[in-house]
């Protein structure tokens, strides 16, 4: 399928909403019980928000985003809630192309920064958020979710990275040079991987690394749903190190996944930089 061809355009229709309901269960699973209904999907389109899909040349729905524009300290912001597209169109770019488009219709209504959030557990999203797209991460919140009913999820603690998205297209290239810097950087792609043990270890040490890394698994989306007890002690172990970097004034600049490696990294430098703190449903 040639990505040219398909067409990125709010979803209109009773037919292309219910689909997207459709795509949310496919994706999520049949018993997920936080799928957006097809009436709020609809009616969200009259005060700012977003649902857009990607269809093929036949009509058909590959994926979908969906997210609310709000008030944030008085500026106008926008919550990316939703993103999924299909496993057969994955390699196409279109979780990038949805994005993209997103971005541009919420800053004509004036947004300065989109939210969202991921898993950081999950090496694919990391690489797309900070290496393709741009991202900062603005906050890393234990168990934002709950014990979901998504097999997806795993059935432990949801773990939830928050990430701002600038709309403007400088501060976006700013970033991408970050990342750029950071991937070429043998300081940080050699710079130490943060443990639990080597936490302990350090405690009250004055002089501290410039440049850090976190480790997760590259399949780490299977290990969620297939090994459970795996997946808790990943997600224990990268919370530990999130909050011991956050504490520390460390910030991601990038994510390093090697090919035909078994491991990715969070790449991250030490700032002075104000932490970005936000709150909500993602």
């Amino acid at each position: 399928m040639n990505p040219p061809s398909i067409e990125i355009r709010p979803l209109a229709t009773p037919l292309e909403l219910q689909e997207c309901v459709r795509l949310q269960r496919e994706t999520w699973g049949d018993g997920f019980s936080d799928v957006v209904p097809a009436s709020i999907l609809n009616v969200a389109q009259r005060v700012g928000g977003v649902s857009v899909g990607a269809f093929d040349e036949h009509g058909a729905l590959l994926g979908f985003v969906f997210g609310i524009t709000g008030i944030e300290r008085g500026r106008i912001v926008h919550w990316s809630d939703m993103l999924a597209v299909r496993p057969s169109a994955r390699n196409l770019g279109l979780g990038r192309r949805l994005k993209e488009h997103q971005r541009h219709v919420v800053r004509e209504l004036g947004a300065s920064i989109i939210y969202w959030t991921f898993d950081p557990l999950v090496a694919r999203n990391a690489h797309l958020n900070f290496n393709r797209l741009g991202v900062r991460l603005a906050d890393y919140v234990e168990d934002m979710y709950g014990i979901t009913d998504s097999a997806l999820h795993g059935g432990i603690a949801t773990d939830r990275l928050v990430v701002a998205w600038p709309t403007d297209d400088r501060d976006i290239e700013d970033r991408l040079l970050e990342s750029e810097r950071a991937l070429a950087s043998i300081d940080c792609r050699q710079g130490l991987v943060v443990t639990r043990d080597w936490i302990e270890s350090v405690e009250g040490a004055s002089i501290l690394p410039h440049c850090i890394r976190i480790e997760i698994p590259a399949d780490g989306e299977r290990i969620l749903i297939e090994e459970p007890e795996q997946a808790m002690t990943m997600r224990a172990d990268v919370r530990a190190a999130f909050r011991w970097a956050r504490a520390g004034s460390y910030a991601v600049s990038a994510f390093m996944l090697e090919p035909n490696a078994d491991r990715g990294y969070y790449l991250l430098m030490k700032t002075q930089r104000p932490t970005l703190v936000v709150s909500g449903r993602g």
